[in-house]
């Protein structure tokens, strides 16, 4: 493998982790919760910018970029601080639009907190250096490690994997306990759950505040990759594609989110650029956004459930009559588990 292709596709692994963490957490809120939050990447920017500006060190004058706050942290931390900036900046959405709101106002809502957020941080230049952004963040163990340029996206793709397995195995294990299952009840039928004694309003702040720090996960990974965030990287487009990804690989499905992240945002988007340019400059790049659309409405038409569809859970409850005798079945209490 040539140095060029080498360094092409350790590039494109670390963005894929980046794009199924991000599919997961927004998995979580739509695909188990039903919420639509059409704020997403506004929660992985937040994560982006805390990793950022608690790696680049306290800002001094004179410098030719401005930030609040400023840290040297050592690694994970700043990718810590970044779950938890995008987890508090979910709470406060989550307080203002999931308590009183339909869903449908919630989506709407949403957007605008997304666009709300994009004018704020771009002209406020004392936040995040406006529309320029932050750069030249030092990259996680880069110094001590003393790797080659393509030696250290090599290691960092490995290190991404890492994170991507833990947020993975804890997805999985909330989503296939009771929670995960209260999380489905509330999905499709609100007023059942709330009818059951669920607590409709803490559970979606419970969902949307576990997604936004795993969203907040992300754009940490990424910005420490990348070494360079600002606005026209989060503009509120990046969730409609991460909403295409989630319908095209299948909700509710963790493996169908991944699945999603790796056809649409990676597969699709990225293989564009292979394309032979034709008309004015800018046609192909803006084609992309036109054929995203149609994929979406195309499997929302003919393939709602996606690739992965949701797997069928059945509850097989001790004593009711077997299938086609009418006769109840004998109960094994020592055997039967309870049912929450």
């Amino acid at each position: 493998m040539s140095l060029a292709w080498s360094f092409y596709i350790s590039t494109v692994l670390v963005y894929l982790g980046v794009d199924v963490m991000a599919c997961w957490g927004l998995n979580l809120q739509y695909g188990y919760t039903g919420i639509l939050n059409f704020s997403f990447i506004i929660y992985q920017s937040a994560g982006a910018y805390t990793a950022a500006v608690l790696t680049l060190g306290p800002n001094t004058a004179g410098s030719f970029q401005q930030y609040i706050g400023g840290a040297n942290l050592p690694f994970p931390l700043p990718v810590i601080a970044g779950g938890i900036a995008g987890g508090l900046l979910s709470a406060v959405a989550g307080v203002i639009t999931l308590r009183r709101l339909r869903s449908d106002y919630q989506a709407m809502v949403f957007l605008v907190i997304s666009l709300i957020a994009t004018a704020v941080v771009t002209s406020d230049v004392g936040l995040f250096n406006g529309p320029a952004g932050l750069s030249l963040i030092p990259q996680p163990m880069s110094t001590a490690l003393n790797f080659s340029l393509v030696g250290y996206r090599w290691f960092y793709v490995g290190l991404t994997a890492v994170i991507c397995l833990i947020v993975y195995a804890f997805l999985q294990r909330i989503t296939s306990a009771p929670l995960g299952r209260s999380f489905r009840a509330v999905r499709d039928h609100e007023q059942g759950a709330a009818a059951l004694g669920k607590n409709v309003t803490g559970l979606r702040m419970t969902s949307f505040v576990i997604g936004g720090v795993i969203a907040g996960i992300s754009g940490a990974v990424l910005v420490e990759f990348i070494s360079a965030w600002s606005p026209g990287g989060w503009l509120y487009q990046e969730t409609f594609v991460l909403f295409t990804a989630l319908i095209v690989g299948g909700t509710a499905n963790n493996a169908g989110a991944a699945l999603g992240a790796l056809l649409v945002p990676v597969a699709f988007l990225e293989g564009s650029r292979f394309l032979p340019q034709f008309g004015p400059p800018g046609l192909i790049d803006a084609l992309q956004w036109v054929a995203v659309g149609l994929m979406a409405l195309i499997f929302v038409w003919f393939w709602p459930r996606g690739v992965l569809p949701e797997r069928r859970r059945i509850i097989k409850l001790p004593g009711l009559p077997q299938a086609g005798t009418g006769r109840p079945r004998p109960v094994d209490y020592e055997k039967t588990a309870e049912i929450r």
